[in-house]
């Protein structure tokens, strides 16, 4: 039997072999965040083992905590996920969500193919008894200067209204749990804030949150997102992947234009000089880099999905949130979360 999390250290198994950049990034800010953490948890890396230890070449790793499962295979970013999973069984993921499973792991953290963290969580991890589909959630800064979680973005593009309600109370208990919203404000995302607006399933799942336990205030159109006007706001997978990558694109098309707006002259360079420091720092919380990653609710365990073209920073970021999932036991929270709505979810 596995040690209890109190009884050692906590142990965060990491996709190496994941992301655009890996093993590089990987390895870069995996040691980053034991270094900055003083080694608080355990890294193992999972990946080619050779790989892998060139790249520790580079650093000076002396000291800190980690270790390496060799798992060889890679599955690629194009790779089909249902079809790499049963043929690249000692692939990085595979292994690295076995070891999560097994119990020799508290968390699994992963930047590589999404889908296919998403389908070996599920199948090796299981689902949460009461949740028909876990889901994936990103969070966003507001204007009001909190966070909310807009969920799901990107694991289920075809919902039925009970799986929307599923995701409103995993997004309630996370918005709790891991933003410090007591009593989160829950949104249902639609073209109009009226109850009567949208297509069936939205008006149906509109029924369901009103009639749920959750502090649900309705609608919320697109405009509202990051106004702060709500602390979880709802979607399927299809609408929510659309706003979240709409989103990510913003920031570095604002950089870019910014960037060509000083260099057309000395004058607006040394402008944008003098404010560039205060733009950085307002549009800090903007970059996905600083959350690192997003998490995997509904299964039975930790695993963190981050941005398949994670720097060094967001990687580091990345281990910090499955840190937090495990300490503040967050899809245990919603196992239990779960049995005040039974009878809602059976629709």
């Amino acid at each position: 039997m596995a040690e209890s999390v109190n009884a050692r250290k906590l142990k965060i198994a990491v996709d190496a072999m994941g992301g655009d950049y890996a093993p590089a990034t990987v390895v870069e800010g995996a040691l980053a965040a034991l270094r900055e953490s003083n080694n608080r948890f355990e890294i193992i890396f999972v990946g080619d083992e050779k790989k892998i230890k060139e790249e520790l070449k580079k650093h000076e790793s002396t000291g800190l905590n980690f270790s390496i499962v060799d798992a060889p295979q890679v599955i690629e970013m194009d790779d089909i996920p249902t079809i790499a999973l049963r043929r690249k069984k000692n692939s990085s993921i595979v292994v690295g969500m076995k070891l999560h499973s097994d119990g020799e792991v508290d968390a699994f953290a992963s930047a590589g193919n999404t889908g296919a963290v998403l389908i070996a969580a599920t199948f090796i991890l299981g689902r949460i008894e009461g949740i028909s589909r876990p889901t994936i959630g990103s969070v966003l800064p507001t204007e009001a200067g909190t966070k909310s979680i807009m969920l799901d973005v990107g694991a289920n593009v075809d919902c039925k209204p009970h799986h929307l309600l599923e995701f409103a109370i995993m997004g309630h208990i996370y918005s709790n749990m891991m933003l410090g919203q007591k009593n989160p404000k829950v949104a249902l995302l639609n073209i109009g804030e009226e109850g009567t607006k949208g297509s069936e399933v939205i008006l149906q799942t509109y029924r369901l949150l009103s009639e749920s336990k959750l502090n649900f205030i309705g609608n919320v159109e697109g405009r509202d997102i990051l106004l702060g006007k709500a602390d979880v706001i709802v979607c399927d997978g299809f609408v929510g992947n659309i706003v979240l990558k709409f989103a990510e694109s913003v920031l570095g098309v604002l950089k870019r234009r910014l960037r060509n707006y000083a260099v057309k002259n000395i004058f607006r360079k040394l402008t944008f000089g003098f404010l560039a420091r205060g733009l950085r720092k307002a549009l800090k919380e903007f970059d996905y880099q600083e959350y690192g990653g997003v998490p995997f609710l509904g299964v039975n365990g930790v695993a963190v999905i981050g941005h398949g073209s994670s720097s060094a920073v967001a990687i580091k970021n990345m281990i910090y949130r499955a840190e937090e999932m495990v300490q503040k036991k967050i899809n245990q929270r919603i196992k239990e979360a779960l049995k005040n709505y039974k009878l809602k979810t059976e629709v």
